[in-house]
């Protein structure tokens, strides 16, 4: 009788999409993506925090970073913008 019902218990556990090992399995891969997702986020944060601090500490940082955000130049300086690019990719050195 035990074999029985322990093969009704895992058939169960096998099939029932709600509760069973299909959910565990796809709830389980939800998390690796999860974790996976904040161990990105925690690059991201390390990299502004780090920008952040070079804007207090470094006025040509502070210069620069005004400069690409509005689009500005120096004197003697050209501001080239490319159609299509993003703001990442016309930042001036």
């Amino acid at each position: 009788m035990i074999p029985v019902l322990l093969v009704l218990a895992l058939g169960h556990a096998a099939l029932d999409e709600e509760t069973g090992i299909r959910r565990w399995l796809h709830l389980r891969g939800e998390l690796a993506g999860a974790r996976a997702r904040i161990e990105a986020l925690r690059g991201e944060i390390d990299r502004l925090r780090g920008e952040a601090q070079r804007l207090e500490e470094d006025d040509f940082a502070t210069e620069r970073a005004i400069r690409e955000e509005l689009g500005f130049a120096r004197p003697g300086q050209t501001v080239l913008r490319l159609r299509g690019a993003s703001a990442s990719s016309h930042r001036i050195p």
